[in-house]
């Protein structure tokens, strides 16, 4: 039996009131709550003006009006003006409003909570990805409307006076934190630590604490303008302190997993067959940790279609008492399940689909599939390093498969970073003699990349290249590619490798490595079947999923996302490499590989 030591991820509910402590005696003090129309977002790579708009709750075109030119796209580092909406989103079981805050040079997490005098243990409450790492100029955090106004008013308002003060002791509980406790008790957090210097450590299941109890909420009183200020020294200095703050730890008696899928026997067909061996993948990364002696109980459900059956399940008995849940494929049933998990504090894993709202504004979300912005971002990066040095010729061969976002992404990487490109048009006719006089370079590596995805686009232009390849002995010849490519192999692996071809791919599985052979053995001794011919294999998915966070979970606790740099799972297929989208959202995977199929007839995936 292994024990999972895992961290409580603090429930979102309304302010009412808990007022700080660093509020009090500060009449002197002139703060001004913020009156712009407007904040500052700065674009991180990947990032899209409609997820842009989405997590901020505004429309495109009011992006697009107050920032014109992003209508022809935007660019990594770039500021956009983002109008100033209270926007109101989900947490749990109620509806917070926040309003945008765009950090200042020098500013602190104290002047903000001053400025909008919000509690600052709200603010960091708010913003579960705030530290002293993303508290920096130029990021945004989002500042919760305080709802309670007529008793903050009074509170605020009234001169300090000194009330007959109590305390008592209080075990704390699971899935506590001092957010909670503040609410529970109408106490400050910086009373709490006041009284218990051990908090400032964490807060965690068991401590027995010290709380200020009197006939009105409890403030920390002053008597003269001197104290006040020293008041308010130690304030700052606690209150800027909580940016560093270690999270609050529970400890799991094993770790209970849901597994939510469209199992539909009756109807048959690719679909239900390909989450089906998701499932069998996943049961085998159970066995291989069960193996190692880890403790986990996984609890299987049918979604079926629509969200009758998720509505079923989420008011049953199971899913409230679980760790993580996994699953669901479609955007009406993941909504559901992501609010659940939000209300309940419980880490949710999104496998399949990549173009879904949640991970937005839900810290509880993992995207497993890297969206195509995110995907053609670092593709477009490694690619612009790999062949800066290169000659790098695009080859415009249009079909519906054409792949028009990443290309634009690509030219503009490479232009931003001065890196020159040539571009052509294809004509078969004349493909291998134009390439050849007119843009190929003697001396250099010449890359070529097709325009298109397509088998045929590939087709159009292999041949004609693996000619030059074999025949030319002024110049080398690379391809590089697309994440489809790898379905091609049957009928291309000989020119990959003649080609010394590239490949970008969030997924890729050596079909000759040791880790892959000993999977198929495996796979076909438990299930006495072969896996289907599909990319990414779904049975290798469920596999690395269950690894990556059953081990993840296991080795650093229900908080596992605040040591995702120090995980080193190596995959079979899927890699992973989760980024906080914003410091209030969740997680989206935003690993890639560059497959290389090499002249020696050997493959490297980085």
């Amino acid at each position: 039996m292994i024990t999972f030591v895992g961290v409580n991820r603090k429930k979102m509910m309304r302010f009412k009131t808990c007022i700080v402590a660093c509020l009090v005696g500060l009449a002197s003090v002139s703060i001004s709550a913020q009156s712009d129309k407007t904040f500052r977002h700065t674009i991180e790579a990947g990032e899209t003006v409609y997820a842009i708009a989405t997590m901020y709750g505004v429309s495109t075109e009011a992006i697009y009006k107050l920032n014109p030119g992003s209508r022809e796209g935007i660019r990594a580092g770039e500021v956009l003006l983002v109008p100033q909406e209270k926007a109101s989103f989900r947490e749990g079981a109620e509806t917070e409003t926040y309003t945008f805050h765009t950090i200042e040079p020098k500013e602190t997490l104290y002047a903000v909570s001053m400025k909008y005098k919000v509690p600052a243990q709200h603010i960091v409450e708010a913003n579960p990805g705030l530290s002293t790492k993303t508290f920096r100029a130029g990021r945004t955090i989002r500042i919760p409307v305080e709802v309670d106004n007529d008793l903050k008013s009074q509170a605020s308002s009234a001169a300090p006076v000194e009330a007959e003060k109590k305390e008592i002791t209080y075990e704390v509980q699971r899935k506590e934190t001092m957010y909670s406790l503040c609410r529970k008790f109408k106490v400050s957090s910086y009373e709490l630590i006041r009284l218990n210097p051990a908090l400032k450590k964490g807060v965690k299941a068991g401590m027995v604490i010290r709380i200020p109890v009197s006939p009105v909420t409890s403030l920390p009183a002053s008597s003269s303008s001197s104290s006040s200020s020293e008041m308010v020294i130690e304030s700052e200095t606690a209150v800027n302190a909580l940016l560093d703050a270690p999270k609050s730890v529970e400890r799991l008696d094993g770790l209970k997993v849901a597994l939510l899928l469209p199992f539909n026997p009756n109807q048959g067909g690719a679909a239900s067959s390909r989450f089906i061996e998701y499932y069998e993948g996943m049961l085998l990364a159970i066995d291989s940790l069960r193996s190692q002696g880890y403790s986990l109980d996984l609890s299987v459900f049918n979604t079926g279609n629509g969200t009758k059956h998720i509505e079923e399940i989420l008011t049953g008995p199971t899913l409230p008492n679980v760790n993580l849940i996994i699953g669901a494929v479609q955007n009406d049933q993941i909504k559901l399940i992501a609010d659940f998990a939000k209300e309940h504090d419980i880490k949710y894993v999104i496998p399949f689909t990549s173009k879904n709202d949640d991970v937005l504004s839900n810290a509880c979300v993992f995207q497993v599939n890297t969206p195509h912005s995110y995907l053609y971002s670092k593709a477009a990066e490694r690619g612009r390093k790999l062949f800066a040095n290169d000659n790098i010729i695009f080859v415009n061969t249009p079909d519906k498969e054409e792949k028009k976002e990443f290309i634009q992404t690509f030219k503009a990487e490479l232009k931003e970073h001065n890196v020159p490109y040539k571009e052509m048009g294809y004509n078969r006719e004349t493909f291998a003699e134009d390439i050849d006089s007119l843009y190929m370079e003697d001396g250099r590596r010449n890359v070529v990349i097709p325009t298109s995805s397509s088998f045929e686009a590939l087709q159009q232009i292999k041949t004609p290249l693996r000619m030059l390849a074999e025949t030319q002995t002024d110049y080398t010849v690379a391809m590089f590619g697309y994440p489809e490519w790898q379905t091609y192999v049957r009928d291309a692996l000989e020119d990959f490798y003649v080609l010394d071809t590239y490949i970008y791919s969030n997924f890729y599985a050596d079909n000759l490595g040791q880790p892959m052979h000993d999977f198929y053995d495996k796979f076909k001794t438990w299930y006495s079947k072969d896996l289907i011919n599909t990319y990414p294999k779904y049975g290798i998915l469920g596999f690395d999923t269950g690894m990556f966070f059953f081990g993840a979970m296991n080795r650093y606790g229900a908080n596992f996302e605040e040591r995702l740099d120090d995980i080193r799972y190596q995959p079979i297929q899927t890699g992973f490499d989760f980024h906080r989208v914003n410091n209030w959202g969740g997680f989206i995977n935003t690993n890639i590989f560059i497959v290389h199929y090499q002249k020696d007839y050997t493959v490297t995936r980085e």
